[in-house]
């Protein structure tokens, strides 16, 4: 299964063919100035929660491809006001798992704060673990440490997506225990480095994450990697 990072949060995966975006942040990062949101086409657009930083492009990109957005049900309420049809909703909550022709996807806790870009209560801010196959992939979204990433542990994740930012979410000291806490050895490090509060030192990141003996992919933004 190949990755690509889009900057900030915002990945997305091909798998086997269909493609599955999370977090559409694009074209307000000048991180990612270089990509062209205009090609980005997924079946499925994901969202953790409906901050501005995950959702900023999310309507552009699901009317030029017509992709199916998942997500918790206040924010599938405010993706619809935005215009997307009922049809290419899925609203689905805390513990829910999806059965989709790529795998399944259950839906899990993340500590952070949800609310959309005027101010409305969204919901829950989530994580999802995808169950692909012949891989088990945990994308965190926006979250602290939690204890509740213990109970991931038994789904012997492959890899975490996980953010190291700080400030607004956990920072890389606790995405090594997080990755503990979850069992895992592949992380790949989101949300970080887009705005000042939440720019890292890179090889300190490595470093620390090499010292832990797991390993902390950073690609460039446009990069995709084999996962």
């Amino acid at each position: 299964m190949k990755v690509t990072y889009y900057g900030q949060s915002c990945v997305e995966f091909d798998i086997d063919g269909t493609k599955v975006l999370l977090d559409p942040f694009i074209s307000y990062n000048p991180l990612a100035k270089d990509i062209k949101v205009a090609d980005i086409k997924p079946d499925y657009i994901f969202l953790s929660h409906a901050h501005q930083d995950h959702v900023a492009d999310m309507y552009s990109i699901q009317q030029q491809s017509g992709a199916t957005v998942a997500t918790i049900v206040e924010t599938a309420a405010w993706v619809r006001k935005q215009g997307v049809p009922d049809d290419k909703v899925i609203e689905y909550n805390l513990g829910g798992t999806l059965d989709l022709p790529f795998g399944k996807v259950k839906m899990v806790f993340a500590a952070h704060s949800n609310s959309t870009v005027d101010g409305e209560y969204a919901g829950f801010p989530v994580g999802y673990v995808f169950f692909l196959k012949g891989k088990t992939v945990y994308f965190a979204g926006d979250t602290a440490l939690t204890m509740e990433m213990k109970l991931l542990e038994r789904h012997n994740i492959d890899w975490a997506l996980l953010p190291i930012g700080g400030h607004y979410t956990m920072d890389v000291d606790d995405a090594i225990i997080a990755a503990e806490f979850v069992n895992c050895k592949n992380v790949m490090g989101i949300h970080y480095d887009s705005f000042p509060p939440i720019k890292i030192n890179h090889e300190e990141a490595v470093k620390k994450f090499n010292e832990a003996d797991v390993y902390l992919a950073l690609p460039k933004i446009g990069e995709s990697i084999d996962i």
